[in-house]
Protein backbone atom coordinates (compact mmCIF):
# COMPACT_ATOMS: atom_id res chain seq x y z
CA UNK A 1 0.00 0.00 0.00
CA UNK A 2 2.85 2.41 0.80
CA UNK A 3 4.40 1.67 -2.86
CA UNK A 4 0.95 2.18 -4.48
CA UNK A 5 0.49 5.48 -2.60
CA UNK A 6 4.54 6.91 -3.19
CA UNK A 7 3.78 5.78 -7.21
CA UNK A 8 0.60 8.05 -6.90
CA UNK A 9 2.49 10.83 -4.99
CA UNK A 10 0.30 10.24 -2.14
CA UNK A 11 0.93 11.05 1.75
CA UNK A 12 2.33 7.16 3.04
CA UNK A 13 -0.30 7.42 5.51
CA UNK A 14 -2.97 8.37 3.26
CA UNK A 15 -6.34 5.89 3.90
CA UNK A 16 -7.44 3.06 2.17
CA UNK A 17 -10.21 5.17 0.60
CA UNK A 18 -8.08 8.00 -0.72
CA UNK A 19 -5.39 5.42 -2.33
CA UNK A 20 -8.45 3.91 -3.98
CA UNK A 21 -9.98 7.00 -5.29
CA UNK A 22 -5.78 8.26 -6.56
CA UNK A 23 -5.72 5.14 -8.49
CA UNK A 24 -9.30 5.32 -10.18
CA UNK A 25 -8.40 8.70 -11.19
CA UNK A 26 -4.96 7.12 -12.57
CA UNK A 27 -6.63 4.35 -14.63
CA UNK A 28 -9.01 6.97 -16.14
CA UNK A 29 -6.03 8.76 -17.66
CA UNK A 30 -4.64 6.20 -18.60
CA UNK A 31 -7.61 4.90 -20.35
CA UNK A 32 -8.19 8.60 -21.72
CA UNK A 33 -4.60 8.41 -23.24
CA UNK A 34 -4.82 5.10 -24.65
CA UNK A 35 -8.51 6.47 -26.46
CA UNK A 36 -6.50 9.63 -27.76
CA UNK A 37 -3.72 7.45 -29.42
CA UNK A 38 -6.74 5.41 -31.16
CA UNK A 39 -8.53 8.11 -32.55
CA UNK A 40 -4.96 9.93 -33.26
CA UNK A 41 -4.27 6.80 -35.67
CA UNK A 42 -7.17 6.58 -36.97
CA UNK A 43 -7.48 10.21 -37.85
CA UNK A 44 -3.92 10.07 -39.24
CA UNK A 45 -5.24 6.85 -41.27
CA UNK A 46 -8.53 8.60 -42.82
CA UNK A 47 -6.07 11.80 -44.30
CA UNK A 48 -3.41 9.17 -46.10
CA UNK A 49 -6.21 8.05 -47.16
CA UNK A 50 -7.98 11.18 -48.15
CA UNK A 51 -4.37 12.43 -49.44
CA UNK A 52 -3.90 8.90 -51.85
CA UNK A 53 -7.40 9.53 -53.37
CA UNK A 54 -6.19 13.25 -54.16
CA UNK A 55 -2.61 12.00 -55.74
CA UNK A 56 -4.52 9.34 -57.56
CA UNK A 57 -7.45 11.69 -59.37
CA UNK A 58 -4.14 14.35 -60.02
CA UNK A 59 -2.65 11.38 -61.44
CA UNK A 60 -5.59 10.21 -63.57
CA UNK A 61 -6.13 13.73 -64.82
CA UNK A 62 -2.33 14.44 -66.01
CA UNK A 63 -2.43 11.27 -67.71
CA UNK A 64 -5.14 12.62 -69.59
CA UNK A 65 -3.97 15.90 -70.12
CA UNK A 66 -0.48 14.50 -71.86
CA UNK A 67 -2.50 12.17 -73.97
CA UNK A 68 -4.48 15.75 -74.94
CA UNK A 69 -0.89 17.81 -75.57
CA UNK A 70 0.41 14.23 -77.63
CA UNK A 71 -2.56 14.27 -79.93
CA UNK A 72 -2.63 18.28 -79.93
CA UNK A 73 0.81 18.53 -81.28
CA UNK A 74 0.13 15.81 -83.75
CA UNK A 75 -2.66 18.02 -85.22
CA UNK A 76 -0.31 20.84 -85.37
CA UNK A 77 2.50 19.36 -87.08
CA UNK A 78 0.04 18.01 -89.38
CA UNK A 79 -1.37 21.47 -89.73
CA UNK A 80 1.97 22.77 -90.69
CA UNK A 81 2.63 19.75 -93.52
CA UNK A 82 -0.16 21.11 -95.29
CA UNK A 83 0.11 24.50 -95.24
CA UNK A 84 3.65 23.71 -96.84
CA UNK A 85 2.08 21.93 -99.38
CA UNK A 86 -0.22 24.51 -100.11
CA UNK A 87 2.32 27.23 -100.60
CA UNK A 88 4.57 24.97 -102.94
CA UNK A 89 1.58 23.76 -105.17
CA UNK A 90 0.51 27.82 -105.61
CA UNK A 91 4.14 28.54 -105.87
CA UNK A 92 4.62 26.11 -109.11
CA UNK A 93 0.92 26.93 -110.59
CA UNK A 94 2.31 30.75 -110.00
CA UNK A 95 5.67 29.86 -111.93
CA UNK A 96 4.36 28.15 -114.97
CA UNK A 97 1.53 31.10 -115.56
CA UNK A 98 4.89 33.47 -115.44
CA UNK A 99 6.48 31.37 -118.08
CA UNK A 100 3.54 31.25 -120.59
CA UNK A 101 3.67 35.04 -120.61
CA UNK A 102 7.23 35.41 -120.96
CA UNK A 103 6.74 32.73 -124.04
CA UNK A 104 3.41 34.49 -125.72
CA UNK A 105 5.94 37.52 -125.34
CA UNK A 106 8.48 35.58 -127.04
CA UNK A 107 6.37 34.50 -129.82
CA UNK A 108 4.62 38.21 -130.10
CA UNK A 109 8.62 39.38 -130.91
CA UNK A 110 9.19 37.05 -133.69
CA UNK A 111 5.73 37.79 -135.42
CA UNK A 112 6.82 41.35 -135.17
CA UNK A 113 10.30 40.95 -136.82
CA UNK A 114 8.51 38.76 -139.36
CA UNK A 115 5.74 40.90 -140.72
CA UNK A 116 6.40 43.90 -142.85
CA UNK A 117 5.35 47.32 -142.63
CA UNK A 118 2.91 46.97 -145.27
CA UNK A 119 -1.00 47.54 -144.23
CA UNK A 120 -1.55 44.73 -144.86
CA UNK A 121 1.58 43.89 -142.46
CA UNK A 122 0.45 46.38 -139.81
CA UNK A 123 -3.12 45.15 -139.84
CA UNK A 124 -1.90 41.59 -139.23
CA UNK A 125 0.30 42.91 -136.68
CA UNK A 126 -2.33 44.80 -134.56
CA UNK A 127 -4.67 41.98 -134.77
CA UNK A 128 -1.47 39.57 -133.61
CA UNK A 129 -0.71 42.63 -131.08
CA UNK A 130 -4.84 42.51 -129.85
CA UNK A 131 -4.80 38.70 -129.34
CA UNK A 132 -0.99 38.43 -127.69
CA UNK A 133 -2.70 41.59 -125.24
CA UNK A 134 -5.87 39.33 -124.67
CA UNK A 135 -3.72 36.36 -123.98
CA UNK A 136 -1.29 38.66 -121.20
CA UNK A 137 -4.79 39.91 -119.73
CA UNK A 138 -6.03 36.05 -119.35
CA UNK A 139 -2.57 35.28 -117.82
CA UNK A 140 -2.76 37.85 -115.83
CA UNK A 141 -6.24 37.78 -114.61
CA UNK A 142 -5.11 33.48 -114.02
CA UNK A 143 -2.15 34.93 -112.30
CA UNK A 144 -4.55 36.94 -109.81
CA UNK A 145 -7.28 34.23 -108.81
CA UNK A 146 -4.13 31.49 -107.93
CA UNK A 147 -2.82 34.99 -105.69
CA UNK A 148 -6.62 35.47 -104.79
CA UNK A 149 -6.68 31.62 -103.81
CA UNK A 150 -3.45 31.67 -102.26
CA UNK A 151 -4.22 34.45 -100.10
CA UNK A 152 -7.22 32.45 -98.62
CA UNK A 153 -5.70 28.85 -98.15
CA UNK A 154 -3.00 30.82 -96.15
CA UNK A 155 -5.54 33.04 -93.88
CA UNK A 156 -7.62 29.67 -93.29
CA UNK A 157 -4.11 27.94 -92.15
CA UNK A 158 -3.02 30.98 -90.38
CA UNK A 159 -6.12 30.87 -88.33
CA UNK A 160 -6.61 27.47 -87.82
CA UNK A 161 -2.47 27.37 -86.62
CA UNK A 162 -3.59 29.73 -84.13
CA UNK A 163 -6.79 28.06 -82.77
CA UNK A 164 -4.62 25.05 -82.22
CA UNK A 165 -1.87 27.10 -80.60
CA UNK A 166 -4.01 29.15 -78.24
CA UNK A 167 -5.70 25.38 -77.15
CA UNK A 168 -2.49 23.32 -77.26
CA UNK A 169 -1.37 26.76 -74.88
CA UNK A 170 -3.91 26.55 -72.69
CA UNK A 171 -3.93 22.61 -71.83
CA UNK A 172 -0.13 22.87 -71.27
CA UNK A 173 -0.59 25.60 -68.70
CA UNK A 174 -3.42 23.30 -67.25
CA UNK A 175 -1.21 20.09 -67.31
CA UNK A 176 1.74 22.23 -65.59
CA UNK A 177 -0.58 23.60 -62.84
CA UNK A 178 -1.72 19.84 -62.54
CA UNK A 179 1.81 18.29 -62.01
CA UNK A 180 2.70 21.89 -59.38
CA UNK A 181 -0.36 20.23 -57.31
CA UNK A 182 0.32 16.40 -57.87
CA UNK A 183 4.11 17.36 -56.87
CA UNK A 184 2.73 19.22 -53.40
CA UNK A 185 0.63 16.23 -52.25
CA UNK A 186 3.06 14.12 -53.00
CA UNK A 187 5.10 15.57 -50.66
CA UNK A 188 2.47 16.33 -48.33
CA UNK A 189 2.15 12.56 -48.01
CA UNK A 190 6.01 11.74 -47.42
CA UNK A 191 5.55 12.59 -43.91
CA UNK A 192 2.63 10.48 -43.39
CA UNK A 193 3.94 7.24 -44.54
CA UNK A 194 6.19 4.97 -43.29
CA UNK A 195 8.35 4.75 -46.38
CA UNK A 196 8.22 7.06 -49.11
CA UNK A 197 9.22 4.09 -51.62
CA UNK A 198 5.20 2.87 -50.93
CA UNK A 199 3.71 6.47 -52.55
CA UNK A 200 3.41 6.18 -56.47
CA UNK A 201 6.45 7.85 -58.42
CA UNK A 202 5.65 11.54 -59.78
CA UNK A 203 5.69 11.41 -63.71
CA UNK A 204 8.08 13.80 -65.51
CA UNK A 205 7.41 17.16 -65.65
CA UNK A 206 9.09 17.06 -69.99
CA UNK A 207 9.38 20.75 -69.83
CA UNK A 208 11.51 20.53 -72.86
CA UNK A 209 8.67 19.51 -74.95
CA UNK A 210 6.44 21.87 -73.69
CA UNK A 211 8.50 24.61 -74.30
CA UNK A 212 8.70 23.47 -77.76
CA UNK A 213 4.55 22.98 -78.43
CA UNK A 214 4.60 26.57 -76.56
CA UNK A 215 7.41 27.83 -78.80
CA UNK A 216 6.97 26.04 -82.14
CA UNK A 217 8.87 28.93 -83.89
CA UNK A 218 12.07 28.75 -81.24
CA UNK A 219 15.24 27.72 -82.75
CA UNK A 220 16.40 24.27 -80.45
CA UNK A 221 19.40 24.79 -77.57
CA UNK A 222 22.49 23.40 -79.80
CA UNK A 223 24.45 23.37 -76.14
CA UNK A 224 22.90 19.82 -75.50
CA UNK A 225 20.38 17.47 -76.70
CA UNK A 226 18.83 16.26 -72.73
CA UNK A 227 15.63 16.60 -72.54
CA UNK A 228 15.22 18.59 -69.29
CA UNK A 229 12.74 17.45 -66.26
Amino acid sequence: MRTAAEALKLDPNCSQEELKTALEAALKKVAEADASVVTAREQAKSSILGMEQKLATAQKAQTVAEAQVVDLTAKLDNANQQAASARTASAKEIQTLKDRVVEKDKQLKAINTALADTPENVLKKMNTLKKQRQEEADARRDIETSFTSLRKEKAEQDQKLAKMTDSTGRLVTTYKELHEATTKIHEQLKPLVKDEKDLPALPDLHAKLLEEIENPDAKPDGKNGKEKK
